[in-house]
């Protein structure tokens, strides 16, 4: 069984960062887990087949069969196990990696622990992505600042692989969506609501809130309080700032409104997540 295995050195990148990668050629039936993972863990099948077993949100068990230029991911405190098939056994190449921006990143590619399953409808992007992935395994003694560089391109050929062409006709409404999310960019600190960001694209909330959805995969509320809460981690994890001032900083001048609405993002209280994430940590170890 050849393996290329390389963890990421310690640093800090607050939006994604690098945790390990590599490349493994398994020996047939080989598998691994069941386990838990810490972070986000990305594989892509090169050659051969396999099985993924996997459980979702509620607990729920499933298993799928998997072949060349498929992928699956593994989400933070998600139970998988993945087994070789014994004729023709699979060999990937596997990207562990997580961030503040991580999640939501996923998110709309439509990656969740509930849809862990990676088909690409564009084989060009597919193409692109799985080059990004081999080039990290291949080119591990680059600079940490260059790999993470091919990391963000990873995560836009994955998108572009999995997104559907949009029609003509969407151009416009991506106008008004880029509107809306430069105002919440522009604002997010100040009391904003759904109806001055609609209003700020000159549409009414109903349509605003319908077409917004449809591109961002959230509602503008969701989207604003993910938005806060991502600002609200980076302050958290890169200043000493109270919990109270960060909330202010974020638009929550009410300290208990900002905890639930970290909570609800997070799943934890900010004063918590803070104590886990700073100081930065060095990266668990998950071989293969």
């Amino acid at each position: 069984m050849a393996q290329d295995f390389t963890i990421f050195p310690s640093m800090t990148f607050v939006d994604l960062g690098l945790y390990q990668f590599g490349r493994e050629d398994c020996e047939p039936a080989h598998s691994f887990g069941p386990a838990i993972r810490n972070h986000y863990l990305f594989h892509y099948i090169l050659n051969g087949k396999g099985t993924f077993m996997w459980q979702d949100a509620k607990g729920h068990e499933h298993k799928t069969p998997l072949k060349a230029g498929q992928g699956f991911l593994i989400s933070p405190r998600q139970i998988t196990t993945y087994v070789a098939d014994e004729r023709i056994p699979w060999e990937y190449c596997w990207l562990e990696f997580d961030g503040l921006r991580a999640k939501e990143s996923l998110e709309i590619i439509g990656l969740t622990v509930n849809a862990p399953i990676y088909n690409p409808v564009h084989p060009e992007f597919a193409q692109s992505m799985k080059d990004e992935m081999l080039y990290i395994v291949r080119n591990k003694k680059e600079a940490p600042l260059h790999l993470i560089g091919h990391l963000y391109i990873f995560i836009d050929a994955l998108t572009r692989s999995v997104k559907e062409n949009q029609p003509a006709a969407s151009k416009v409404k991506d106008y008004y969506i880029k509107e809306a999310l430069a105002y919440i960019e522009n604002n997010y600190m100040h009391d904003i609501s759904v109806e001055s960001i609609a209003e700020s694209s000159g549409l009414n909330r109903s349509y605003f809130g319908k077409i917004f959805k449809e591109s961002v995969g959230k509602s503008p509320q969701e989207f604003l309080i993910s938005y806060r809460m991502i600002k609200a981690a980076e302050l958290l994890r890169r200043t000493r700032y109270s919990v109270n001032e960060i909330g202010s900083a974020v638009g929550y001048p009410n300290q208990l409104h900002f905890s639930r609405a970290f909570k609800s993002v997070y799943g934890v209280s900010p004063r918590n997540w803070r104590n886990a994430n700073t100081p930065l940590t060095e990266p668990d170890i998950d071989y293969k």
